[in-house]
């Protein structure tokens, strides 16, 4: 089966968990340290915060901006379901804001100025696809309505993505990312105050951690806020201290992989489209297409598998999950409904090679024959 996305995982990693196992120490400790300071240059920052996972990540970014119960945080309902999750964690209320276009599956500048109210305290943007947003149209609608501007990177990692252009950003390392830690995520603030704040609250509010006091600096702790156990463990870091070192060469392999599925996707399925232009800096996290509009994409899905090619769809709207639903029953977001509906995501990583894009572009054109002959 070819699929969607696949780790690449090696000798290297292997060694460096070997290593962790005979240092006896697995918890939070150098290497996570280590971590956060390569990480933090790589893209452009000069410092990081190392946690357990995006959502995570996205919860303390809240949590050190202050948002709480009676505010309003602006959010993508095409994205994972954490980015509002995030939101509901500390009391707030999530805004569902729509996005520009099928072709650009982006939020929208103008439909979130226009659900700005006098509680609306900060924006999650989210770099779908890792597609990058426009960073100065953004800061420009935060500063002009006092917003904290919040970035949800989960899908954009790495010297393809601008610097820091938020107040915070947050990565994941989850396995199907550019690259992995199996479970993990990353932290990057503007302020150094708001990224200590996220520092200290991943590890239960505690003013030192397990290794300052090991070494008596000091021998005991206090606590000063809410924390929570957030913490990144020795052994996703040494897993990522390995896969950062690799990461620009897998994010040129999905640059090339891409290129090659635009290059080909007109001929073989000219009904078929894939968003942004060929030349929007991105990542390059999935491949997402847009099949024509009613056609059948389960059955697509369906005949793919049938030829060994998994496929998926990213993402269902979150506005549309039954419990957001509940939520917000009468929302209707235009353009992110057409987008969700007719999305379908191709297998995109850098173990496949140009015969996989050719193999896959072909059996969705003989799916999408099918479908329409079956309709016929």
């Amino acid at each position: 089966m070819l699929l969607v996305s696949e780790p690449i995982l090696g000798v290297d990693e292997a060694s460096a968990l070997a290593e962790v196992i005979e240092s006896n120490w697995i918890t939070m400790g150098d290497r996570v340290r280590r971590f956060e300071q390569a990480f933090a240059a790589a893209h452009g920052a000069s410092d990081a915060v190392a946690v357990n996972s995006c959502t995570a990540g996205l919860h303390l970014a809240l949590h050190a901006l202050g948002i709480g119960p009676g505010d309003e945080v602006l959010v993508p309902s095409m994205s994972f379901v954490a980015t509002a999750s995030a939101v509901l964690y500390t009391g707030a209320r999530p805004v569902f804001v729509d996005v520009v276009s099928p072709d650009v599956p982006l939020l929208s500048c103008a439909d979130a100025a226009a659900k700005c109210t006098p509680r609306t305290k900060a924006v999650i943007v989210m770099h779908y696809a890792g597609y990058l947003i426009d960073g100065a149209a953004w800061r420009d609608l935060a500063r002009t309505h006092g917003l904290f501007l919040i970035e949800d990177s989960a899908h954009a990692v790495g010297r393809d993505r601008t610097a820091l252009f938020s107040d915070v950003a947050v990565f994941s390392f989850y396995g199907n990312k550019n690259m992995t830690t199996a479970e993990g995520g990353m932290i990057l603030a503007a302020d150094a105050a708001v990224l200590e704040r996220t520092r200290q609250a991943r590890s239960h509010g505690l003013t030192t951690d397990t290794v300052q006091r090991l070494r008596g600096r000091p021998a005991t702790y206090d606590v000063t806020m809410l924390g929570y156990n957030y913490r990144m463990d020795e052994l996703c870091a040494a897993i990522g201290l390995v896969q950062l070192e690799k990461l620009d060469i897998w994010n040129k392999r999905r640059e090339d992989l891409t290129a090659c599925y635009r290059a080909i996707m007109p001929a073989v399925c000219p009904e078929v489209t894939i968003p942004f232009s060929s030349g929007w800096r991105s990542a390059h996290h999935i491949l997402p297409a847009l099949l024509p509009p009613g056609a059948d994409r389960n059955a697509v899905m369906a005949a793919l598998r049938s030829d060994g090619i998994q496929t998926s769809y990213h993402y269902p709207p979150i506005h549309t999950l039954s419990l957001y639903r509940s939520m917000y029953p009468d929302l209707r977001l235009e353009q992110t409904e057409n987008f969700g509906s007719r999305e379908l995501t191709l297998p995109l990583h850098p173990k496949m090679g140009t015969v996989d894009v050719d193999r896959v572009v072909a059996a969705l054109g003989r799916a999408l024959s099918d479908a329409a002959g079956s309709v016929s």
